[in-house]
């Protein structure tokens, strides 16, 4: 995933096993890597129970000084355990970004899209929405409706289902979320782990909605024709 940020020593409190940690870099919008800004002398938390609000932090690019939202750094460690790592002088995730985003990002010169390996159904949502970021979209969050299937991803101008289930999402599955985005007048994308079955694709294609399937690497592959020109001309 890039640079790697400092590493701290941490240690786990349930079965008391040292590890090494350092955080991933993602890329900021100007293409320089950014990582959460791990604090040496934190205390390590126990994840019993996700809250979406708590799964992101706000880190300052030092390259262009834009705040972004980036997943909070996490540690599963071999005793089953998973550790979220303390993070140094975290920032608000009200405060506003030094620039004005830009909107579907330089296309021509944007840098190119960094993946997560999926591992867990939290990671394909991950990896959803720091492609949104890569498009252009911004202020992703979970969509206020929950979808019949999957996780819901909202964000201006755009809502997402994520899928990470082992079925092929189905024509009803394409449908919904195309009637929501519908009642919210926003544009909608779909993002499976399995695939689409073959008359949800028609349905896609007939209704306007862009087609991704997420391989284990973490990157979408478009599946239509909607979803090659998302991919070429961002948000």
């Amino acid at each position: 995933m890039g640079l790697m940020s400092e590493s701290v020593s941490v240690r786990c409190p349930t079965c008391r096993r040292e590890h090494v940690y350092a955080a991933p870099s993602y890329p900021c919008v100007c293409g320089a890597p950014v990582a959460p800004p791990l604090d040496q002398r934190g205390v390590v938390t126990v994840v019993t129970h996700r809250v979406w609000d708590e799964d992101w932090i706000a880190v300052r690019c030092a390259a262009c000084g834009r705040l972004d939202e980036w997943p909070y750094p996490e540690l599963g460690c071999p005793c089953g355990t998973l550790l979220r790592i303390p993070v140094a002088g975290a920032e608000p995730t009200a405060e506003p970004v030094v620039r004005p985003p830009k909107v579907g990002a330089d296309v021509e010169g944007r840098p190119a899209f960094q993946p997560v390996t999926i591992r867990t159904a939290r990671d394909a949502v991950t990896a959803a929405a720091l492609y949104l970021r890569w498009l252009g979209y911004r202020d992703i969050r979970r969509a206020d409706q929950r979808p019949p299937s999957g996780i819901g991803l909202a964000a201006r101008g755009i809502l997402a289902q994520v899928d990470p289930t082992v079925r092929p999402a189905s024509l009803r599955d394409v449908e919904c979320l195309w009637l929501t985005a519908m009642t919210e007048t926003t544009e909608c994308v779909y993002f499976s782990l399995a695939g689409y079955a073959d008359d949800a694709r028609a349905r896609a294609d007939a209704l306007g909605v862009p087609l991704f399937v997420l391989d284990l690497t973490g990157t979408p592959q478009p599946v239509n024709d909607l979803a090659d020109q998302l991919d070429a001309a961002g948000s």
